[in-house]
């Protein structure tokens, strides 16, 4: 009779723990239901959204209403995609919190718990806030040319989405902000603490970029165009006051760099640190 038992019960706990094995899709499954269940990451979603589609209406009706018309390395797209690099900062924070929420509330143990091998968490965080972030992006970058181009047609000034460049740029506005987001991400993992992960992105996207302007061009013409959202944003379409800008795969290429770079060293970090 024991002889009989022992077989079937080895059986049964090999069912269950084949049943409750940690695998990536389940690890997948499991911060999607993160993800979602956040009301922030909607509201700053929207956010996102709105800014995108807001400050691109704003800045096209704007130019439609100036005789000189579009500024210097501007064009109908990138006019109406602006609001691009007004989202990145929505976007980048909802990367920030993504992990470094879980390192301030201390749910991270419990996570890391789950799932003891840790990196197939990061690549699940990434995934999940990866395609939610392109797709709703992609909608809003579509909805602000189109609005944009509306405003623009009453003075002959919009282009069309056969117009070259046009659905690259409108692509490239999602894309950017996708690895602009990702860049927020790594660098919540790596640092840990949501203010000093905020202030850093901040001051790679927002303030380092402007304050080249202010040096001498024989220098900053070396580098500017290296820079994270100046490389990144010749996706979207225009150069930006750059007088040397990269091709928009190739600065593109290079804002993938910089993020590839922090999600390894964020990588390293998680094996090897206790959170």
């Amino acid at each position: 009779m024991t002889a009989t038992l022992a077989p079937a019960s080895a059986s049964a706990a090999a069912a269950r723990a084949t049943q409750l094995r940690v695998t990536q899709p389940r690890v997948l499954r499991s911060e999607w239901t993160k993800f979602r269940s956040l009301r922030s990451t909607l509201h700053t979603l929207l956010v996102a959204a709105v800014l995108l589609i807001g400050l691109g209406a704003v800045f096209s009706a704007v130019t439609a209403s100036q005789p000189s018309g579009f500024g210097p390395g501007e064009n109908a797209t990138s006019t109406s995609l602006t609001g691009t690099f007004f989202a990145q900062l929505a976007i980048g924070v909802l990367g920030v919190l993504l992990i470094s929420g879980e390192y301030s509330t201390g749910m991270i143990r419990a996570s890391l718990t789950v799932v003891p091998r840790r990196l197939p968490m990061l690549w699940a965080k990434l995934a999940v806030f990866a395609a939610a972030v392109f797709l709703t992006m992609l909608i809003a970058s579509f909805t602000a040319f189109v609005t944009g181009q509306a405003l623009l047609e009453g003075h002959h000034q919009n282009a069309s989405l056969t117009t070259p460049g046009t659905l690259r740029s409108i692509v490239g506005a999602a894309l950017y902000l996708t690895v602009a987001g990702i860049t927020g991400v790594a660098l919540g993992a790596l640092l840990r603490n949501t203010a000093a992960a905020i202030s850093t992105f901040v001051g790679a996207f927002f303030v380092i970029p402007p304050l080249t302007m202010l040096l001498p061009a024989s220098f900053a013409d070396h580098f500017a165009q290296y820079l994270p959202s100046n490389a990144g944003a010749m996706l979207v379409g225009g150069d930006y006051g750059l007088s040397d800008p990269l091709a928009p795969w190739t600065g593109f290429g290079v804002m993938c760099g910089y993020a590839v770079v922090l999600i390894g060293l964020a990588a390293w970090q998680l094996r090897r640190v206790d959170a």
